[in-house]
């Protein structure tokens, strides 16, 4: 028998980090760049004419007021998207990640914009306090993540550019601008693609110390949208993952909990098994696959953990995936799985990747992919590095597109700005105050070219 969190952890949807892997500049002067940049999962590449990182923000100041041309700031590159690819200069934030200051009154934190969304949980619970929520893997930077709208799950919840109390970028010019609530622009360069600036502090509102039990079991697609929404409302997280050529999903509920920690690592035979009924998997047509992959289904065991928020919230991911993720409105959700699911089937997409389905908060950020007047579901379908992505993403982006998606800004889209401009009210204003503290176009790259229109 294995379970559900066995399942996650040994299949194509375990990922680790990545980082830059070359050395990087510690002076006011860029460092030749000779070596090729490349994301997380590889797809994405670049030869940069220099990277650059700052220890202070005075070290940043100093180096963009005194250059010209492209520069593009890199996180943990986990973006997906060619967010980052330049010929330019990278700008590294990894130095400027420090735990800067605290609030015990306010319950806020002010981080540096580098610092690891792993390393943050064990330095805040060292203050008393804690993060509201997290994604699903800790390894980007906090400024990545907020940049690109990265969020968690539940209802309740929104994306932690949602938590963000106040922040500081630097311009291309190299002026220091502060934005905190009272400034609407806040809600701009909380998700702002790293198109307005280099995100060098934020400010977070947190919460004491908590722990959390995680509930893995598993049950039939159909059954778990019926009850979906009342799930959602009733447990602090619930989400699901719907098996390809399936009739099942896994499903994780997450509540708060006074027990005690309880998270032991799953048992090697536990992965033995898991690996030869995913060979069988594998290895069998798509068109004959249900009754395997179902019949492995009905093996995994509930199972059960409680530790530290931080803990339960993200997870290590050892395989390197490519993935693509559209919020939509939360009335058309289910409607939109059920047609990725059966599109799969019917086009029988070689693919034994589950996908993942939950909910999101709305927000007030000007692009957001969850901003505006509805809550929204978000979906995401995934393909393993070393496979082609294109066909299956080409596919299935259709239908998200029909339901009045929006697409998550890190991962794999291709909408332009003649479509983005018609799903987010207050893109245009974005567009303006991009133009406004980029006159030059500095911060820009192909990519952004396309999706602002330039």
């Amino acid at each position: 028998m294995i379970n559900r969190r066995q399942f996650l952890a040994n299949s194509a949807l375990a990922a680790l980090s990545g980082h830059i892997g070359a050395a990087l500049a510690s002076t006011p002067s860029p460092t030749p760049s000779p070596t090729p940049w490349r994301n997380w999962s590889g797809g994405q590449t670049a030869t940069p004419a220099g990277r650059f990182s700052p220890k202070t923000e005075a070290e940043l100041v100093q180096f963009l007021s005194r250059t010209t041309g492209p520069v593009r700031p890199v996180g943990a590159g986990h973006s997906f998207t060619p967010l980052v690819p330049t010929d330019g200069h990278l700008i590294v934030i990894d130095q400027l990640s420090e735990l800067i200051s605290t609030s015990r009154e306010n319950m806020t934190a002010t981080l540096g914009g580098g610092i690891r969304l792993g390393d943050i949980g064990p330095a805040l619970e060292q203050r008393g306090q804690a993060m509201l929520n997290l994604p699903d893997i800790d390894r980007q930077t906090l400024a990545g993540a907020t940049a690109t709208a990265t969020h968690g799950t539940g209802i309740a919840f929104p994306s932690l550019s949602g938590f963000v109390e106040s922040l500081r970028l630097i311009t291309p010019a190299g002026d220091v601008l502060d934005f905190n609530a009272e400034d609407d622009a806040l809600n701009a360069a909380r998700v702002s693609l790293g198109a307005l600036g280099i995100v060098t502090q934020l400010t977070l509102k947190n919460r004491s110390p908590y722990k959390l039990r995680a509930r893995n079991t598993v049950e039939k697609i159909e059954s778990v949208l019926e009850r979906f929404d009342t799930a959602a409302m009733a447990h602090r997280h619930f989400e699901m993952f719907p098996l390809t050529h399936s009739d099942y999903a896994l499903v994780l509920e997450i509540d708060e909990t006074e027990g005690a920690v309880n998270n032991p690592p799953p048992a090697p035979e536990e992965a033995a098994a898991f690996g030869q009924a995913m060979a069988v998997w594998a290895a069998t047509p798509p068109r004959d696959r249900k009754p395997l992959v179902d019949a492995l289904a009905e093996q995994i065991q509930p199972s059960e953990v409680i530790d530290t928020s931080y803990k339960i919230l993200s997870n290590v991911r050892n395989n390197r995936f490519n993935e693509m993720e559209y919020s939509v409105p939360l009335h058309a959700g289910a409607d939109c799985l059920r047609e990725i699911l059966r599109t799969i089937i019917e086009q029988q997409v070689d693919v034994v990747f589950p996908l993942e389905y939950r909910y999101v908060q709305r927000d007030d950020t000007w692009i957001g992919m969850s901003t505006g007047n509805e809550d929204h579901a978000a979906i995401s379908i995934h393909r393993t590095a070393s496979e082609d992505y294109r066909p299956y993403f080409n596919l299935i982006e259709p239908i998200f597109w029909k339901y009045g998606g929006r697409p998550h800004w890190g991962k794999i889209h291709s909408l332009s700005a003649a479509q983005l401009t018609k799903l987010y009210p207050r893109f245009g204003d974005f567009q303006a105050l991009r133009k406004r503290l980029d006159p030059e176009g500095r911060l820009l790259n192909g990519h952004l070219r396309k999706v602002f229109g330039v």
